[in-house]
């Protein structure tokens, strides 16, 4: 990829959702920000984000073209950029992982816990929900009966929603507790795992995702956590993934 030049303080302000580009200004005019080790004075000072080394009250930047990130999203809260009723899944972001153009890549209920994967890259994220790439979503379901048999071969055989819309073949996977099971689809429709079992006679009680492509959720990671997934996960999600977009 070729090198690209950036202004100071559009390369700040892109890295610290806390400081505006006339922050920075201000900051740079007493000498609080340092490049390559010298103080720049001048906000407009053009230079590689990818080699320069940048520093704001002596705690140095850490340059990310994008930005990636994995949460654990808890019930109530909603997957959306825009403030509502509800909080939503940018305003659990801890201050160090926020800045402009963050969005949640495909959506999860509002009552529904688990895997969400940020990020302000737009070509990857159409990647991962584009249909055609048919990029795994893996989740976990309590059911209100039992499942029995003939699950994992309906769902394989792609599910004719009460509504009529036909589902993609998806797996099933039973586990020794009856009423729990493992979902996998290769699409996004609008409440779907809830909708496939509403065709089978069955209804979800409570529903997590815990795995998208081969990339896993952390089991560590508490209900409203999130963490940085570096580039080497996320060929984990995208194998094709090669860091250059």
């Amino acid at each position: 990829m070729p090198k690209t030049s950036m202004r100071l303080d559009k390369f700040i302000a892109s890295q610290r959702s806390d400081l505006s580009r006339s922050d920075v200004k201000e900051l740079c005019r007493r000498g609080r920000v340092t490049v390559d080790g010298a103080v720049q004075k001048k906000s407009d000072f053009k230079l590689c984000p990818e080699e320069a080394a940048v520093c704001v009250n002596d705690e140095p930047i850490r340059y990310r073209r994008y930005l990636y990130i994995m949460m654990n999203k808890p019930q109530g809260v909603v997957c959306s950029t825009r403030n509502g009723l509800s909080p939503t899944v940018l305003s659990l972001l801890p201050p160090e992982l926020r800045r402009e153009g963050l969005f949640p890549a495909g959506r999860l209920d509002k009552d529904t816990e688990g895997f969400v994967f940020i990020t302000d890259n737009g070509d990857f994220a159409h990647r991962i929900l584009s249909p055609k790439n048919h990029v795994p979503k893996k989740y976990y379901a309590e059911l209100e009966k039992p499942w029995d048999e003939s699950y994992a071969e309906r769902f394989k055989s792609g599910i004719t929603l009460l509504t009529g819309e036909e589902c993609m073949p998806a797996e099933f996977e039973g586990i020794e507790n009856k009423n729990s099971c493992y979902v996998i689809l290769h699409e996004g429709m609008f409440h779907q795992v809830k909708k496939m079992f509403e065709a089978l006679g069955n209804s979800v009680e409570y529903l997590k995702r815990i795995q998208i492509g081969g990339l896993k959720l952390d089991e560590s990671l508490p209900l409203g956590g999130c963490l940085e997934i570096m580039h080497k996960e996320l060929s984990q999600i995208d194998p094709l993934f090669d860091g250059e977009f």
